[in-house]
């Protein structure tokens, strides 16, 4: 999920058969307590592991002696910047990293966040910026000690089901993927992914299984290219990032979870969106990390995972599960009890509600699962992409400038003029240049995502008084 000016935190915890939890802390919000009252938030709760998505000073010195260590961010803003000028990138990393460590024990740099569906159109930036950011800290005898790497969302994949055939997007292997990942490789690095089950979920619940979205008993899905069985949405999304990262040649680069979470509230048509089902996903997500952290392509791999977010967040734009991802209140409590210590996973026990509206009962079998976020396979008969009209403006915006651009979409007809231009709504836009993406992509699966602000229907989009190119 893009984000404005927001501040993570990442909290991890190891166990030795397992991997590690974490969770983001963002700050759009005007009642959230201090840095310093934060921090010590996490370290009551045992945490030893955090990520901002800047540089804020107040923050890193409220960090500083804290024994938690630190992933810190350049913004989108500043890719251009710092992939132009290595002056740039050697005065950030001075000024940001070099002058707080090692009182506050940074460990990795976050280079940009998903910027693939960024408006301002940085992709051809990221690189060369990643690269003048490690130069830098060379230059300071960091880089030893320091990673470097970059957030990617589940949008960067051409096919995401089955997981076996998961692949990154055409446009986008040769100028930005071999090169970046040679990157991480070579810097020993890893790949930053953010995943999102309940976006799937929510715009495909009459053919996903909600014990399926969330870890919970369920017959399971068995993948057709490797006969591999998957019980969780999660696993098989993972499992396309790696097979992804196979089909490149670039199996030995790790997979860092850099977000996911489920909402706690929702509005009436944010399908799954509860209290019962959030306090699910990311207790049953947590146990499987600690426990068995592995995947079923991956099985020995201990990833570390975030989960989004330490806190609800009041000013957050979009539909109303935008502001409740959070795990506690602005005043500390838990929005719901969630194993985050080995402690407290030895008492934890899920208790699955009564699924209404949409979800599907414990035991029933699950269907082809949407992995990324757009149409299942049961599903690409007549079917059509379109916008979702309860979407955060920015990021429905950044999605349609993705599809004009870098995704190829013919967007002619909805220039000023033109046939398609009215009427003349972002929505009404995007859906025509989606839905141009979609069919061009021969409705694969994964090809109506765009960051979860668009889902797939099965009846004509002028039933839904949109024009789109069929």
């Amino acid at each position: 999920m893009h984000r404005f000016i927001v501040l993570t935190i990442l909290l991890s915890l190891t166990l030795a058969d397992g991997g590690s939890i974490g969770v983001n802390y963002g700050r759009i919000a005007n009642n959230l307590p201090s840095a310093v009252k934060v921090v010590h938030l996490l370290k009551s709760q045992g945490l030893t592991r955090v990520k901002v998505y800047d540089t804020d000073p107040a923050v890193l010195r409220a960090l500083s002696g804290s024994g938690i260590r630190v992933t810190v961010d350049l913004p989108n803003q500043q890719l251009f910047a710092a992939a132009k000028a290595p002056s740039f990138a050697s005065s950030w990393v001075e000024r940001n990293v070099a002058a707080y460590y090692p009182h506050t024990q940074i460990e990795a740099i976050a280079v940009g966040n998903e910027v693939f569906v960024d408006p301002h159109n940085t992709t051809k930036f990221l690189v060369p910026a990643m690269k003048n950011i490690q130069k830098a800290l060379t230059k300071h005898n960091l880089d030893k000690d320091i990673k470097v790497s970059s957030p990617i969302a589940l949008s960067a994949l051409a096919n995401s089901y089955p997981s076996s055939a998961g692949s990154f997007r055409p446009e986008l292997v040769e100028p930005v993927f071999k090169p970046m990942l040679d990157f991480l490789r070579e810097t020993g690095s890893y790949l930053m992914v953010n995943v999102y089950p309940f976006f799937a979920y929510e715009s495909n619940a009459d053919v996903i299984s909600l014990d399926y979205a969330l870890f919970r008993d369920n017959p399971g899905v068995v993948d057709p290219g490797n006969g591999l069985r998957y019980y969780n949405l999660f696993d098989a999304q993972i499992d396309a990032v790696f097979s992804a990262l196979s089909a490149l040649k670039y199996d030995d680069v790790k997979i860092v979870v850099t977000e996911t979470g489920w909402p706690s509230k929702g509005d009436s048509n944010e399908v799954g969106a509860s209290v019962d089902n959030a306090a699910a996903y990311n207790g049953n997500l947590v146990r499987k990390i600690l426990t068995a952290g592995g995947t079923p392509l991956r099985p020995k791999a201990d990833l570390i995972v975030f989960l989004f977010a330490l806190f609800n967040e009041n000013q957050k734009p979009g539909p109303t599960s935008e502001r409740n991802f959070g795990l506690f209140y602005p005043d500390e409590r838990r929005v719901y009890n969630v194993p985050l210590t080995t402690e407290e996973l030895k008492d934890y026990h899920d208790r699955p509600a009564p699924v209404s509206g949409g979800g599907q009962q414990k035991g029933t079998p699950a269907p082809a699962p949407v992995v990324s976020g757009g149409v299942s396979k049961s599903t690409t008969g007549n079917t059509w992409c379109v916008a979702n009209p309860d979407a955060d403006k920015v990021k429905l915006q950044a999605a349609l400038d993705f599809a004009c651009g870098e995704g190829g979409a013919d967007c002619r007809p909805i220039q000023r003029g033109s046939t398609c231009y009215d009427p003349n709504t972002l929505v009404a836009h995007a859906s025509f240049a989606f839905n141009s993406y979609y069919q061009k992509q021969s409705r694969k699966g994964g090809s109506c995502y765009f960051g979860g602000t668009s889902y797939v229907v099965t009846q004509e989009p002028s039933k839904y008084s949109i024009k789109t190119p069929f």
